[in-house]
């Protein structure tokens, strides 16, 4: 709730519900990113939610449950697996309200040389070679 006021006022949005499946799958998660982890995925719940309840996407803390039930594996496969899912779930939309880099809190540019650094790139597209 202190982070949902704290957005939803810099952010001029009235969230004033959460509802209960919300709140017990924010409990339940393991929040192995700790209190940023939860702060960054509440400051992106407060950004795309529309009207007075926050709607978080729910979807995305099962994923990262799912990736740590895995073998261990190395932070570069963990950021590229969360960036191409979440290009994924924008329709490979960057930039804009619903694009991917404000979902991961990033700037565009700023997720286009990840991209390019972790070597991401749409199936139709051809890697430059600079």
């Amino acid at each position: 709730m202190h982070f949902v006021r704290i957005y939803s006022e810099r952010m001029h949005k009235q969230i004033e519900w959460i509802p209960r499946e919300v709140m017990e799958a924010l409990v339940d998660h393991s929040w192995p990113g700790n209190i940023r982890e939860l702060q960054n995925f509440i400051e992106r719940s407060v950004i795309l939610a529309n009207g007075n309840t926050l709607r978080p996407p729910i979807g995305e803390l099962r994923q990262t449950t799912e990736i740590d039930s895995f073998q261990p594996i190395t932070l570069h496969e963990v950021e590229r697996h969360h960036i191409c899912k979440t290009l994924e779930q924008a329709h490979w939309v960057i930039g804009g309200p619903s694009g991917a880099a404000l979902r991961l809190g990033l700037k565009r540019s700023t997720l286009y040389a990840r991209m390019q650094k972790l070597g991401i790139f749409k199936a139709n597209q051809v890697p430059s070679n600079e």
